[in-house]
């Protein structure tokens, strides 16, 4: 079904199979496993790597867990003191929903349509096509690029982590302290709508308890109503976050507060003795998840002490992750700009709310942007979309950059 198609013997991959490509790519399910419908990203990193093995690169897997590898490719260059990094994410969020086959891809009106295409199965194929174009062409770039397809940005991004901090990375350029991959430069593949991001939020999410007392819905005051107590811990949330209003990035704006899940109560003649809400906090640059996560302890304390009766449970984060903030005047930046503007594109830097991988590779101190086809209203959508155009537009910028020195 997932079929690879030889290059070589004709010429360089053109725009025609570029698009085959992405096809190719969305027809492999790679739902990342922690979802119902996942699976190990496993046969769709055996395409990647078979895909690019056959224009010459040096490829290998990092495994990060069975079954779920990361792969990696490089092009060496001329200073191969130097490299630079492209990275996109394999794994995809669930497919439940969806109103169109995910996994057959259609082209109607220059869109493609099928899960990932957008997110961000389009950026990596531009990528891909960006540097086995320059491979086919015998192309030597000023310094060795990386290409790195990652798993589990779609969960809890550990493809990317273990691209910073592991053995394979470390072969590839560690630094002096042994401790990170180093590189110049990194370009990570989101739907911006070929835009060039260079702040993002970053996240913190947990869970808040309230402990109530069961008793019969009868004799409602032999119990403590924990959905009840919830209410008031919802409410104290509410008026908290008139505060946040008060913080402003100029790419960002505000910081947020997101209360999306809550569970409570067995039956309904029942006194409900457990209440639990799920909240998702947006932050600021150079605000950080443990200083986010203390100031609601605080709140919770200051609500149990106005009542004694109160019982709430601040439990420990189910994900955190670092906002993005890659300088609007530093080289590299203004570098990209001039180049995107020389492509007829808009090189202004801009913010986005969602986060990706890039804050993991710039808390290791490599300038990182995330630039790529495709809307973020499109990712994650019942109907999922991504402009052939622009993936096409991304590839020429994506093998721009891998040309330019750094």
């Amino acid at each position: 079904m997932n079929r690879i198609y030889a290059t070589l013997d004709t010429a360089k991959p053109n725009d025609s199979q570029l698009i085959t490509l992405l096809a190719d790519l969305v027809r492999i399910s790679s739902v990342n496993p922690n979802y119902a419908d996942g699976v190990p990203e496993l046969a769709c990193a055996q395409f990647i790597e078979a895909y690019l093995q056959q224009f010459g690169l040096q490829v290998w897997r990092q495994e990060v867990y069975a079954d779920r590898p990361n792969v990696l490719a490089r092009l060496a260059g001329k200073d191969r003191s130097r490299q630079i990094v492209f990275e996109a994410h394999i794994d995809t969020v669930s497919t439940i929903g969806m109103t169109i086959d995910p996994f057959e891809p259609k082209i109607e009106d220059g869109m493609l349509y099928g899960r990932g295409s957008c997110d961000t199965k389009g950026g990596l194929a531009a990528m891909m096509h960006a540097i086995t174009t320059l491979a086919a062409e015998g192309i030597q770039p000023p310094c060795d690029v990386l290409l790195a397809a990652v798993i589990d940005e779609e969960y809890s991004y550990h493809g990317v982590l273990a691209l910073c901090a592991g053995d394979e990375a470390r072969e590839l350029g560690q630094a002096p302290n042994g401790s990170a991959l180093q590189a110049k430069l990194a370009v990570i593949a989101e739907p911006t709508s070929l835009r060039l991001v260079v702040a993002s939020k970053g996240v913190l999410r947990w869970q808040i308890e309230t402990i109530g007392l069961a008793a019969h819905s009868s004799k409602p005051h032999l119990g403590r109503n924990a959905i009840t107590a919830m209410a008031r811990v919802i409410q104290a949330l509410e008026l908290d976050s008139v505060q946040l209003n008060d913080q402003s990035h100029p790419l960002l704006g505000s910081p947020t507060l997101n209360i999306g899940v809550i569970r409570g109560g067995v039956q309904v003649n029942f006194v409900p003795d457990r209440c639990v809400i799920e909240a998702d906090r947006r932050l600021l640059p150079g605000e950080t998840w443990q200083g986010a996560f203390h100031h609601y302890q605080e709140l919770m304390e200051r609500l149990m002490n106005d009542d004694p009766s109160l019982e709430i449970v601040m439990h420990s984060p189910m994900l955190t992750d670092l906002p993005l903030n890659c300088p609007v005047d530093c080289p590299e930046v203004q570098q990209l700009s001039t180049l995107m503007q020389n492509m007829a594109l808009d090189g202004q830097p801009i913010g986005v709310p969602f986060g990706s991988d890039a804050s993991k590779l710039a808390a290791i101190n490599i300038p990182s942007i995330i630039f790529g086809p495709g809307s973020i209203d499109q990712a994650h959508a019942a109907v999922e979309f991504v402009d052939c155009d622009q993936v096409k537009v991304a590839a020429r910028f994506y093998r721009e950059v891998m040309l330019r020195q750094w």
